[in-house]
Formats: C-alpha cells, sequence, structure tokens
C-alpha cells in the first residue's frame, strides 16, 4: 500500500500522520508534498524521516500511488486532481473544491460508506467539519425516526481557519492581557475574549458559504429531504468545535430513545449527566477521536423536537480522521484494493 499526503506541512496534514501512526494504518510507503516553502523539509512517521517533495505538475509521482489525502486548499486540489488521480489513485479531498459535484461521492462512514464503491473520476470528497460531527448524531437519531428538520448553531474553534490562527488566538490572548494592541490577521475581528458571527463570506440570502454548506451537504450525505438551518459563529476556543442542535422528526421520541441511541451510536459517546456538571466541553476533548453528545432533551416548543450538544475535534473527526476512516472503509470492502 502505498499512501501519499498532499499538504503535509498543514494543520490537517500533521494530523493525517498522527492519526495513520496511530491507527496503524497499512503502509508500505508514505510519500509527501507540500508547495515551495515546505519541500525539503522532514517529518517524522514511525521512527523514519521522510522528505517533503514539491508539487509540480507533470511529473509522474503518484504512479503506482494508491490512497492520496489531499489538504491543501480548494485551488490546489482543483489544480492537481488530474495529476493524483491519473495512474488510479484514489484521491480523498479535504477540501471545498469538490463536495458539491454529482460525480464526486461526499462521506461520513459512519452514514454513507458504500456512496465511495461510485467515484468515476477517483475522487471522494471530505465534507466540512461541521458537517461531520453533525450528522454522525443524526444518523443515530434518524435510524429512529425520520428527521425532518434541523436549526444548528455552531461555535467553531479557531483551528477552522488553520494553524496560523490558532497562533494568532494565542498571540490575541497574551496581548490583551498584558494591555498591548491585538494583532488581527487571520480574522476580520479580535477573536480573543470575543465571538465573531460570520464564517466565510455572506450569499444572497444572508446566510454565510459555511451556513450553507451544513444545507447542502447534510442532504447529500444522508439522502435526505431534511431542511437544516444555521447560525456559525467562531469562538475563541483551540481545536473542538461545538453545535447546539434543535431536531424536529417524523415521530416524537423520548429522552431515553434518543440517550441509548447516541450511547450505542457508531463514532459517538454519550456525555449526559448534567445533575453532576458532566456534559461535552472543548477544553478536555482535543485530540479525541468521537463526537461527544450531552445536554439531551425535549424540545419545549415541539413535540416532535429534541436538544442536543455536541462536541469533537475539528482537525481530527472533522478532518483527519474522517478521511483515514473513508480508505480504511475502502480496504475492508473494496476489491480495487485486495
Amino acid at each position: 500500500m502505498r499512501v501519499a499526503i498532499v499538504g503535509a506541512s498543514g494543520a490537517v496534514g500533521q494530523e493525517f500522520l498522527r492519526t495513520l501512526a496511530e491507527r496503524d494504518f497499512p503502509i508500505d510507503e508514505l510519500l509527501l508534498f507540500g508547495s515551495a516553502r515546505s519541500a525539503g523539509h522532514f517529518y517524522n512517521f514511525k521512527g523514519k524521516d521522510i522528505p517533503v517533495r514539491l508539487l509540480h505538475h507533470g511529473a509522474e509521482d503518484f504512479k503506482g500511488v494508491d490512497i492520496v489525502f489531499t489538504s491543501a486548499g480548494a485551488s490546489v486540489s482543483r489544480e492537481y486532481a488530474d495529476d493524483i488521480t491519473r495512474f488510479g489513485a484514489v484521491m480523498i479531498d479535504n477540501s471545498s473544491a469538490f463536495r458539491m459535484d454529482a460525480d464526486v461521492p461526499l462521506v461520513v462512514p459512519e452514514c454513507n460508506a458504500a456512496d465511495a464503491l461510485n467515484r468515476p473520476r477517483g475522487i471522494i470528497a471530505n465534507p466540512n467539519c461541521t458537517t461531520i460531527m453533525m450528522v454522525v448524531a443524526l444518523q443515530a437519531i434518524e435510524n429512529l425516526s425520520h428527521i425532518k428538520r434541523v436549526h444548528v448553531s455552531s461555535y467553531q474553534a479557531a483551528s477552522g481557519a488553520g494553524a496560523a490562527a490558532m497562533e494568532e488566538l494565542l498571540k490575541q490572548s497574551r496581548q490583551a492581557l498584558d494591555g498591548e494592541p491585538v494583532t488581527v490577521e487571520k480574522f476580520a475581528y479580535q477573536l480573543a475574549f470575543n465571538v465573531i458571527p460570520q464564517i466565510d463570506v455572506f450569499t444572497d440570502n444572508g446566510y454565510t458559504k459555511e451556513e450553507m454548506k451544513m444545507y447542502h451537504e447534510t442532504k447529500k450525505i444522508m439522502h435526505t429531504d431534511a431542511e437544516v438551518s444555521a447560525m456559525c459563529v467562531r469562538v475563541p476556543s483551540l481545536r473542538c468545535h461545538s453545535e447546539a442542535l434543535w431536531v424536529e422528526t417524523a415521530a416524537p421520541l423520548t429522552v431515553e430513545e434518543v440517550r441509548e441511541a447516541i450511547a450505542h451510536g457508531e463514532g459517538l459517546q454519550l456525555m449526559d449527566e448534567p445533575e453532576k456538571g458532566k456534559y461535552p466541553m472543548p477544553l478536555f476533548l482535543e485530540s479525541c477521536n468521537d463526537v461527544y453528545v450531552g445536554r439531551i432533551r425535549k424540545d419545549l416548543s415541539n413535540p416532535c423536537g429534541m436538544a442536543l450538544w455536541l462536541v469533537s475535534d475539528q482537525i481530527k473527526k472533522g478532518a483527519a480522521l474522517n478521511a483515514v476512516q473513508i480508505a480504511e472503509w475502502l480496504i475492508r470492502n473494496d476489491k480495487s484494493f485486495k
């Protein structure tokens, strides 16, 4: 098994290295690719220092490669997709480049793993981080009763804007506490000690692109007619995203039924003892694999409604881990890997 990572130096690229090692992913040879700024750097993987190669057109660098994880941004994914897939490699792309293309499956293994088998362009898209964590929880509820409507408010960590954004949040915090002028480069406003109710640009309907991703991607992943209305907010946590969900189902459900479904759901951890102060929080769940769920309760405004709270590591399950899980599923179930 020959595996490549494009964008190895970024926050998600580094998480790919850790996740592949943690899960003992079957790799005979690992290739790393990056920009001119990254080329020549070395990263350690399982005790071996591996150089970052320059990503460029026309070379046969991906000949004989089985799986390529790409996380270098949408423009890079679009530009190099043909080079990556030309010799038969499966490209698992972490950017927004192909997510809504009809001929590219958009996959969260807990929900629609089999969609990965139908990839006419050799590309599988990894969904947006906020969508991933939400649909993992929604799938457990959908198995009880069809979901008709979802309202979601996300509380998204600095990591969603990259490693430099995480560093900026730490820097801003130190500057603000020391009474110094605060550096603002990665965000529209100071994020330290603040929340910003905008992620990505606004569209004509008043929703941001991030909010519309949750709307469209949920439908594609879950093959559902459920309507989704989102409010996405940047908050001063480092790695973990949080979400408040209000879910309306076709039939009324009890709190006990939903807790049981979450407790036994794939990729989920129930953390719901509010009387003991036990519920998911970003501070304590960095680097965890699963989506943690708590504060499960009936929606007082809707007899078929349920409210719940989610936390998941944006870089882990929201990016690298989901892509690796797609690859693991392919190795187990796709005959072309046998």
